[in-house]
């Protein structure tokens, strides 16, 4: 007999980003970036407030000078999630975001210059109880690391993590997430396995420059979703070459396809064979886009014959189950109605609403 696989989430130190807390037990968190110029006030708030609608739970703006700097102090003030500023290179943005009040850092302390800055930007943090994430990428990895281990191993990218992690453990910091990425799966997964048996601290997970959405979508479901089921992982970013918004939507599937989190629709409708008597394609995507705003978390079923279609809809929240001409609608497990096709996506729709 096959027992399910119970999986234990590694329990990290626990740090707030704002009012959101990462590591120590908490859900793992939903993350996006702008994809704005931070200088432009309005655009970044827009684009914010539409993350926040679809279940970005926290975000990060790109801060590569003083004028962007300068106007997180203004994005802050109209936003309603945590915001992080990434910075690299140049201390004074750090330094002046804190300041202006953002709830988190993304800085690599080896490339932020000298150690009197480093410790002048860690001094302002833990003043301000602000934490900071160090961001390792194969992208950017310390010269000195590539030349050690030929390529961006995932053993090169775990040192320098420890090594940026020591930077600030010598300054007293803890207050610290970390993220290990590559643009593919393997080495992704395996630079954080190899962290994860050696440290506690909490990880933000992503695959870095996955790419534009199908192939994207893909890279990241499989490396994070092999991460979360092993227990690893307490924040993550999908990162594509695609509308913010795309990359929260992702996020939220690859929770709850493993369980982790709930929110608002998880639909479930067959592929469609010889059997099917319903346009199914097109009424999933119809239903899909009817219920995308539903303010509920739902598990809803659209199927189209009467081999699983029934089983299904019995199973789900709310469901549909069609067949010759007519279809059956389920609600909490028990047929409620039986009503022609034509109707039966307004039926359904009505019942969820009504609910």
């Amino acid at each position: 007999m096959m027992t399910a696989k119970t999986m234990t989430t590694k329990t990290t130190r626990r740090i707030n980003v704002g009012a959101v807390a990462v590591g120590g037990g908490a859900d793992v968190s939903v993350q996006s970036m702008t994809k704005t110029k931070t200088a432009d006030v309005e655009a970044t708030v827009a684009q914010i407030k539409e993350l926040e609608a679809a279940g970005c739970e926290i975000i990060r703006a790109a801060v590569p000078n003083e004028e962007a700097a300068a106007a997180l102090s203004q994005i802050k003030k109209q936003i309603n999630i945590p915001l992080i500023a990434d910075i690299h290179f140049d201390y004074r943005l750090a330094l002046t975001a804190v300041a202006v009040g953002v709830d988190a850092l993304r800085i690599n302390p080896g490339n932020i210059g000298a150690p009197w800055k480093v410790k002048e930007v860690v001094a302002a943090c833990a003043d301000r109880g602000v934490p900071i994430r160090i961001g390792v990428n194969a992208g950017s990895l310390q010269k000195d690391l590539l030349e050690k281990y030929g390529h961006p191993t995932p053993e090169a990218l775990v040192e320098s993590a420890e090594q940026n992690v020591e930077i600030l453990e010598s300054l007293g910091f803890s207050a610290i997430k970390l993220s290990l990425k590559a643009s593919d799966v393997p080495r992704t997964v395996e630079a954080y396995r190899l962290f994860s048996q050696r440290h506690d601290y909490p990880l933000h997970l992503g695959i870095s420059e996955a790419g534009p959405s199908f192939s994207g979508i893909i890279k990241s479901a499989v490396g994070m979703g092999i991460l979360l089921e092993e227990g690893i992982g307490d924040t993550m970013r999908v990162s594509l070459t695609a509308p913010p918004q795309e990359e929260v939507r992702v996020a939220w599937e690859i929770l709850k396809s493993l369980g982790k989190r709930r929110r608002g629709l998880n639909l479930i409708s067959c592929p469609t064979c010889g059997r099917c008597r319903v346009n199914l394609i097109e009424v999933v995507r119809e239903a899909q886009e009817r219920l995308r705003g539903i303010d509920k978390t739902v598990t809803v079923a659209i199927m189209g014959c009467e081999v699983n279609g029934p089983g299904e809809a019995r199973e789900a929240d709310y469901g549909l189950a069609g067949g010759n001409g007519e279809a059956l609608i389920f609600k909490h497990g028990k047929v409620i109605k039986k009503v022609k096709q034509s109707d039966m996506l307004d039926e359904l729709i009505k019942v969820i609403s009504d609910d």
